[in-house]
């Protein structure tokens, strides 16, 4: 009887140990199940956070793209606006240059008989030279490869030549026109006031009478003055008080002629 009793002790013994080991395999199982689950759960949260970050980042910088972009649309808003104010501005000044052409031609072509007149109203002073000037401005104008704004440059170099004739004491080489031939000359200016001739060979004088529109031959009696006039009027001599005919009336006046 004990013997039976102690048999189904350690039967009842050896069961419960089994189950509890078989309870222990599965709570074992069950720990590293949730543990795994644990781990697993972490990694997806580890990875969603991550994602979040970089889609948070992702949006602050399509944020800074969006408003640099604003930024430069308004910049590109104020160059259009810009660029039309300077178009309908550029337009207006076209407008007003071709008034302005319109009007600068005749102009131009006016101020060339201006020098006509002024040439044979004056004095024959380089008188071949002012000729071909007129010319070359004459068939200059209509020339297609040269502006309307260097013809008027042009025009208004002819006119600051003129005044300096005026102005100015000049020695040069040309051809005069006396009564029965024209011959070779030194010619001497001073200003408009005198216009003297002088033969090659320096034995002859001869005076521009603008009132009569010839010249004169002069008394070989001035030829001591007028050589000197001369030599001032080359820089052989330094300038100092001349005696010249002058051309109004060919009678002697006393000029001091200053450089």
């Amino acid at each position: 009887m004990n013997l039976i009793k102690t048999s189904a002790a350690v039967l009842m013994a050896t069961f419960l140990s089994s189950a509890q080991a078989t309870s222990l395999d599965k709570a074992q199982s069950i720990q590293s199940q949730t543990n795994a689950s644990s781990a697993s759960s972490q990694n997806r949260i580890s990875q969603s956070a991550d994602n979040t970050l970089a889609l948070q980042a992702e949006i602050e910088q399509l944020t800074e793209e969006v408003k640099n972009l604003d930024i430069y649309q308004k910049h590109l808003t104020a160059l259009v606006n810009s660029q039309q104010q300077e178009t309908a501005s550029l337009e207006a000044q076209i407008e007003e240059i071709k008034v302005t052409r319109q009007g600068i031609v005749p102009l131009m072509y006016q101020m060339l008989d201006g020098l006509r007149v002024i040439m044979a109203e004056d004095a024959p002073i380089k008188l071949a030279q002012r000729e071909e000037r007129i010319e070359k401005l004459d068939s200059m104008m209509t020339r297609a490869d040269i502006s309307d704004a260097e013809k008027y440059r042009r025009i208004l170099e002819a006119y600051q030549i003129e005044m300096d004739y005026g102005t100015k004491i000049g020695l040069y080489q040309g051809q005069i026109a006396l009564p029965n031939m024209s011959i070779e000359a030194d010619v001497l200016h001073l200003g408009r006031i005198s216009l003297v001739a002088r033969s090659l060979n320096g034995n002859k004088f001869w005076a521009w009478n603008q009132s009569s529109k010839q010249w004169q031959e002069l008394d070989s009696g001035l030829k001591p003055e007028l050589d000197k006039a001369y030599a001032v009027a080359a820089n052989q001599t330094a300038p100092s008080l001349i005696t010249l005919p002058v051309s109004l009336n060919v009678t002697s006046l006393d000029i001091k002629e200053t450089n």
